[in-house]
């Protein structure tokens, strides 16, 4: 009855003793979370949903609505959480990139199972849920009935050892993982050992957000001391945390020494087996750096973008765009000084939203031009032009590369 995170989770919320990789399991979902664009596109108003306590509605992607389109999907968000009285309703003012809003929220629970549209649902994976990115039409369906279903896959095992040098971020082991080790179609990624106590909150959903990247089916942290906090912090107790059995069956187990990472830059077009130490990338001249995502636009990666950047002047020719997580991440940001500090090193903050991440507004990239992101995606087309160069990096790189014109080490640049 050995079973891994992820097993544990489907086989409990499935009413059954146990899964393997390979069986179907329907299963009663905690938490679905619907977003602006699904009642933007696709939305007809179901008669009777499941359980209004069990929804979510978080306006991210395109707001404030820069299209008509957009804004026609604001006032049915708003008719369908009055008519069924979903009080969890992110509207304009309250709003952010859902996966952020989520974390803030405690809507992805230890434990628990959490579905939403967006193909980077998988960052609740952080939290020790099982989260997962499902289609409009199958969220739907969970809307008005409660439940889903999945095949079991096989999970790959990160056994993390040591500790993360300073300097080095959740992105930058991320991108290590995705350079050495690929994708991991139809897989489950499961993240624990000794040194995950030294990677902090905001990195680990870094890491789990970026699963989507390289395929991963559900990508889940072990629930630790550090989560312990986080919910007490919440004031959310009364879930149950899972853990992996000893005896656990993985696909591989894969033994990662943080000590030894270092920043890591992603080269256009891919993350999958395209990486290089910042170091060994050419010092590539940009034209826009972009901080923000649901990966990369939390507090955290605030601070230490402004820390990078204060005292300090974006290059010219540089356009260097800050967007927060959500309106929270903005206000607190905002609070404690480091708006002010990226603001007069002369990068333009925005509006907490998805914005430029998926090339929508707020930063399209054009042709011939070569951006360094934080954000989720390098894929040719993704920010914009399918005549530009994407590359992927941590804020602290991001912001250094602004400054200095060209894609550069941080550590080097703080330094001087």
């Amino acid at each position: 009855m050995a079973m891994t995170m992820i097993e544990r989770i489907l086989a409990r919320k499935a009413g059954i003793p146990e899964v393997h990789a390979g069986d179907m399991v329907t299963v009663d979902v905690d938490m679905t979370v619907l977003i602006d664009l699904q009642f933007a596109t696709m939305w007809i108003q179901p008669l009777k949903i499941n359980d209004p306590d069990k929804v979510a509605i978080v306006m991210d992607h395109a707001v404030p609505a820069p299209t008509i389109k957009d804004a026609a999907g604001g006032p049915k968000a708003r008719k369908f959480a009055t008519d069924f009285g979903i009080h969890r309703f992110y509207d304009v003012g309250r709003h952010g990139i859902c996966h952020q809003v989520i974390a803030e929220n405690g809507l992805a629970r230890p434990g628990e199972v959490l579905a939403c549209t967006d193909s980077h649902t998988c960052a609740g994976g952080a939290y020790n849920t099982a989260a997962r990115g499902l289609g409009p039409a199958e969220v739907y369906s969970i809307l008005c009935t409660g439940s889903t279903w999945f095949q079991v896959s096989p999970t790959i095992r990160y056994e993390f050892t040591g500790s993360l040098p300073a300097g080095v971020s959740g992105k930058d082991v991320f991108l290590y993982l995705a350079d050495q080790y690929g994708d991991a179609a139809n897989v489950n990624l499961e993240y624990g050992g000794p040194g995950l106590a030294s990677i902090p909150l905001n990195d680990r959903r870094t890491i789990a957000t970026q699963g989507a990247e390289v395929s991963a089916d559900f990508s889940t942290f072990a629930y630790d001391d550090v989560l312990a906090e986080h919910f007490h912090e919440l004031g959310i107790s009364g879930y149950e945390p899972t853990h992996a059995d000893p005896e656990a069956a993985y696909s591989a187990v894969r033994a990662i020494d943080l000590s030894r990472l270092v920043p890591y830059v992603a080269r256009p077009g891919t993350v999958s087996r395209n990486g290089k130490p910042v170091n060994d990338i050419e010092p590539r001249k940009i034209d826009q750096a972009f901080i923000g995502s649901c990966a990369n636009g939390q507090l955290d990666d605030l601070r230490i973008a402004a820390d990078v950047l204060r005292g300090r002047q974006v290059a010219p020719g540089v356009r260097l765009i800050v967007t927060p997580a959500s309106q929270q991440v903005y206000r607190d940001a905002m609070r404690l000084g480091y708006l002010q500090d990226i603001a007069d090193a002369g990068a333009v903050v925005t509006n907490a939203t998805c914005g430029a991440c998926f090339g929508y507004h707020m930063g399209v990239v054009g042709p011939g031009e070569v951006c360094l992101t934080s954000s989720t995606r390098n894929f040719t087309g993704r920010m914009g032009s399918t005549e530009a160069e994407i590359y992927m990096a941590s804020p602290a790189t991001v912001a250094a590369s602004a400054v200095a014109g060209h894609i550069t080490d941080a550590r080097e640049a703080v330094t001087r």
